[in-house]
C-alpha cells in the first residue's frame, strides 16, 4: 500500500526554563504526517526573509503545518472548523509574499 503523504518523527528537547528552580522536562516524541514536504517549506521560510533567524523560520513553518494539517483532519470538529478559513486565506497570502520577495518586480 502507498503512502499517501509525507511521515516524519518530531522531537522535541526541552532544554531551558526560564527559571532556574523549575526542572527541565523529558524529551516529547511523535510521529506525524503531511501532505506537503516540511523540509521544503522549511527552506521557503527560511529564505523569504521575513523571520530573525533560521530557527524561528523553522519553527513557524513547522507550528503553521501541523496546526493545518491537523484542522485538515478534523474536518468534523466545529472548533477547530472555525479556523479553516482563516489558515487558508493566511497561507494563500503568505506563499503570495514570499513569492513577491523572491521574484521582485524590477
Amino acid at each position: 500500500m502507498a503512502v499517501r503523504e509525507h511521515r516524519y518523527r518530531i522531537t522535541v528537547e526541552h532544554l531551558a526554563t526560564p527559571r532556574e528552580d523549575q526542572p527541565l522536562r523529558g524529551t516529547l516524541t511523535f510521529e506525524d504526517g503531511n501532505h506537503d514536504d516540511l523540509f521544503r517549506i522549511v527552506e521557503l521560510q527560511r529564505a523569504s526573509g521575513r523571520f530573525g533567524s533560521d530557527d524561528e523560520a523553522a519553527a513557524f513553518a513547522i507550528g503553521l503545518k501541523l496546526l493545518g494539517e491537523a484542522v485538515l483532519r478534523n474536518r468534523d470538529d466545529a472548533l477547530l472548523q472555525q479556523l479553516k478559513r482563516p489558515i487558508g486565506d493566511f497561507i494563500r497570502q503568505l506563499k503570495a509574499e514570499n513569492a513577491a520577495r523572491s521574484n521582485p518586480e524590477p
